[in-house]
């Protein structure tokens, strides 16, 4: 990235201050003093202002019990969001990587990564997410059949891709997808007839919900869940 991007990240200069510092030769790099703020480098580089060493700071990978009730937004005038449940002051930045419904509860992975984020939520990347869903009726297995192939949702030009649907009980189902259709889960099943009731996420890709975090909790991703996706 720019120099001058790069310092306004990392210290408390604005983009015009970080020009007026470099240009005045108080940023030196790799033992360089750098006078263009157009220069270009990146995390691995050592960066100094006025002799004091600056970092990037690290990426934040969280996991997070999401409840009903709670929006997947940063900020919302009429409801609690993800991100008030986090105590921590670093959370300007956070993003979800895929949202789920205001009464959806379960699994919500927020970090501030844009390209992690990506790798996780970008169509062509067909990472399936998991969700136990519970429905007010029975479902009859024609039904499970056409889910399992693909349904055509109101509104739109093609079907859902084909799903995994495996049968807990009568009403209660674990169905993996690899979309993110608005509202699709609920959409799917009222496409047969039948209507969700309720819906958890237990899973997105390889990285299950820490059964150990009660509802509205967070934690960390260790580097090994980080590097699933």
């Amino acid at each position: 990235m720019r120099l001058d991007r790069f310092l306004s990240q990392v210290s408390a200069l604005s983009r015009s201050q970080a020009r007026s510092a470099i240009r005045a030769g108080r940023v030196v790099v790799e033992g360089d003093t750098i006078n263009q703020p157009s220069h270009q480098v990146d995390s691995q580089v050592a960066v100094a202002l006025d002799g004091a060493l600056l970092r990037l700071p690290q990426p934040q990978y969280y996991m997070l019990n999401k409840p009903q009730g709670v929006v997947c937004a940063t900020q919302d005038p009429s409801h609690r969001t993800v991100v008030d449940l986090l105590d921590t002051l670093s959370s300007a930045n956070l993003h979800m990587a895929g949202r789920l419904d205001i009464d959806t509860t379960g699994l919500v992975l927020l970090t501030d990564d844009g390209q992690w984020s990506h790798r996780i939520t970008a169509p062509n990347r067909d990472c399936g997410k998991t969700y136990r869903v519970t429905l007010a009726s029975p479902l009859a297995e024609a039904d499970a059949a056409q889910i399992r192939l693909g349904v055509a949702l109101l509104h739109e030009e093609k079907p859902t891709r084909p799903a995994e649907l495996k049968k807990i009980d009568e009403f209660q189902f674990l169905l993996t997808i690899t979309e993110g259709k608005y509202h699709q889960v609920k959409r799917m099943f009222a496409a047969v007839g039948n209507r969700v009731v309720a819906l958890h996420r237990e899973s997105i890709g390889a990285l299950v919900l820490d059964s150990e975090l009660s509802i509205g909790e967070y934690r960390h991703l260790s580097a090994e869940e980080v590097a699933l996706f």
